[in-house]
């Protein structure tokens, strides 16, 4: 079998349309479904490292995504009891030294240059396609309609269809909840938007960065919970529940909380998934982004992830005689290090949430750019 002509592409989330770029671009021809009755993102913020920046130039939209974004110059962690900061981050010389900026972003900013830059490549794109069953390269919708392809990505998150077919096993409630929330910058609170960063405590944390131009800041509180599991971005949520866990904090989680609280607040439960042996079925059939790895948010690096994956993938496929090949390149360039970040993130929660926070860092700092993670390229790795 030759080099593969069509990929079909299961979800248009960021993972989903970075590879449909991407692979259009490498000559492919690629269709892209996606549930939801319009292509667009939910939820709020996110952060991308220079890795995953990198893999946007890949596609041609670094600056583009650079543009719509904010490149923050410091960040901080800070106490939860006193507020004082315990570690400060220089982010001022990012390009610098990884040749690549780092930003945070709304995620629906970055979603709309994603999708321009899908559209300018030529994929073929189908809103309201919710896939319920897959078989070989084909896939049917809920709807009764099908496709096929020659080789078949499932970029369809966490509760992934197509993961099914690698494992029975449901997506696994991590212990945590997250709330979120946009919140305008006021006069109030400018000075926790021009030192963004994280207040750490017992079971707990809040991360706060811009987006928007700094005008908005993206909150968003997590803890240590059982008895609510429900995974999602939309569920409404009361901010006294936020007061019971942070009512005790520092006074500047009580100007967040205070924010916060005028503010439509929502939450959901993160689920995750344990990393698989593989990620290739029958020499046609591929995962990326959450499907592959779902993972805790503790070092910032789901969508980075999925952005490498993305590249990975098409410069694997493009540079292959076969599907088989192609895939099999793919997973050997991305399975240890996506297994790596899933479970350094879990570790990053227990650094972050310890008991006593007075000890943390005193080992040395353990997050995202201490281990390295930053100095990835997408874009010349051996594939």
């Amino acid at each position: 079998m030759g080099r593969p002509g069509s990929v079909l592409i299961v979800g248009g989330g960021i993972a989903g349309m970075t590879a449909s770029a991407a692979l259009a671009q490498q000559g492919f021809k690629v269709t892209l479904l996606e549930a939801a009755p319009a292509f667009g993102e939910i939820g709020a913020g996110l952060t991308l490292t220079p890795n995953a920046m990198k893999g946007l130039d890949f596609i041609g939209i670094c600056e583009e995504a650079a543009a719509v974004g904010v490149e923050p110059t410091r960040q901080r962690i800070q106490h939860w009891r006193d507020g004082r900061t315990i570690v400060a981050f220089d982010r001022s010389t990012q390009r610098a030294t990884y040749g690549a900026p780092y930003i945070t972003v709304h995620r629906a900013d970055l979603h709309d240059v994603m999708t321009a830059a899908a559209r300018r490549a030529g994929v073929e794109m189908i809103a309201g396609a919710a896939v319920v069953a897959s078989e070989g390269t084909s896939v049917t919708c809920a709807d009764g309609r099908s496709f096929s392809a020659d080789v078949l990505v499932g970029a369809d998150g966490v509760k992934s269809i197509i993961r099914q077919r690698f494992e029975a096993a449901p997506p696994h409630f991590t212990g945590h909840v997250a709330w979120r929330c946009l919140v305008p910058v006021t006069p109030e609170i400018q000075d926790l938007s021009d030192f963004p960063g994280i207040i750490i405590g017992p079971g707990a944390m809040m991360n706060r960065y811009n987006v928007r131009g700094s005008r908005v800041m993206n909150f968003v509180f997590f803890a240590r919970q059982e008895g609510w599991n429900e995974e999602g971005w939309t569920t409404p949520a009361d901010p006294a529940e936020l007061a019971a866990i942070f009512g005790h904090w520092c006074d500047d989680a009580q100007r967040l909380l205070a924010a916060a609280t005028r503010q439509p607040l929502f939450k959901w439960a993160i689920n995750a998934r344990q990393p698989l042996d593989r990620w290739v079925l029958d020499g046609s059939v591929t995962l990326l982004g959450d499907a592959a790895h779902a993972m805790t948010p503790f070092l910032g690096h789901g969508a980075a992830c999925g952005i490498e994956d993305a590249v990975v993938l098409a410069r694997a496929l493009a540079a292959a005689d076969s599907a088989a090949q192609g895939l099999a390149r793919y997973q050997a360039a991305r399975h240890e290090r996506a297994t790596f970040i899933q479970l350094e993130s879990n570790a990053n929660a227990d650094r972050m949430q310890g008991q006593d926070t007075d000890l943390f860092g005193m080992e040395g700092m353990k997050d995202e750019e201490s281990l390295g993670l930053f100095t990835y390229d997408p874009r010349s790795v051996v594939v």
